[in-house]
């Protein structure tokens, strides 16, 4: 007799191709058919579709609305790039926004000291908002700024802005960066501010950012929804 992992796995495909067709039919913001009537569609157990409709909240293709499920609108892709999250979001037609957490001066950690080139428990800016998306909660960033390059920001910027637009605008170029990006669950603070669970997986993005003479610009770090964000690279072959 077939174990239940062998007779499950084919199940849930085959409901969530079904699914799948359903949804290539409907239109963003269109409600997808209830568990109990995709089960009796189907001829499965109520679980089984559940399972699939999970897949599918995973991925962005469904959201919840109110008590019922609707077709998403399709993921905000961002490229990987030294454009700003405000530059790339503009490009691909959304509106970008940013709810401000915090912003405070804190003494730097042995990693962000690092990253910023001071003295552990040095004062650095710290920047910390949420990234919109026409109006939907995507991301949470937290920067770092060397506060003796960059405390005359206090009074000049509006944190509900582009960032990388002030930095450049005293003078400081974007020449390069690194960054690191890695597959986490969100603290449940963290899925409160982006009106997610902690269940849900998210993109994290680390960030170090330096001028054309190599000194450091900027260290951050990003959380985004894996449900409502992908990112993208352009790649090209190394010189043999």
């Amino acid at each position: 007799m077939d174990s239940p992992h062998t007779t499950r796995v084919p199940k849930v495909f085959r409901v969530r191709t079904e699914i799948d067709a359903i949804l290539a039919e409907l239109d963003e913001g269109d409600p997808v058919p209830s568990e109990r009537d995709l089960a009796t569609r189907f001829g499965v157990a109520r679980e089984t579709v559940r399972h699939a409709l999970r897949e599918l909240l995973v991925e962005g293709r469904i959201r919840r609305r109110g008590r019922g499920t609707v077709v998403s609108r399709p993921k905000l892709t961002q490229p990987l790039s030294l454009r700003s999250y405000t530059e790339g979001a503009i490009s691909l037609g959304r509106v970008p926004g940013r709810v401000v957490v915090a912003w405070e001066d804190v003494p730097a950690d042995a990693q962000t000291a690092t990253d910023l080139e001071v003295e552990p428990g040095t004062p650095v800016m710290h920047l910390e908002r949420v990234l919109l998306a026409d109006g939907e909660r995507i991301g949470l960033e937290s920067t770092y700024l060397p506060l003796h390059r960059f405390g005359g920001l206090r009074g000049s910027y509006d944190p509900t802005t582009s960032l990388y637009a002030a930095i450049r605008a005293t003078g400081v170029s974007f020449a390069g960066a690194r960054e690191r990006i890695e597959t986490v669950l969100a603290s449940p603070r963290e899925a409160g501010l982006l009106e997610s669970t902690t269940a849900l997986p998210m993109l994290l993005l680390h960030r170090r950012s330096v001028d054309a003479d190599g000194a450091p610009i900027e260290r951050v770090r990003s959380l985004y929804r894996g449900d409502r964000v992908a990112f993208e690279a352009r790649l090209s072959p190394e010189p043999a």
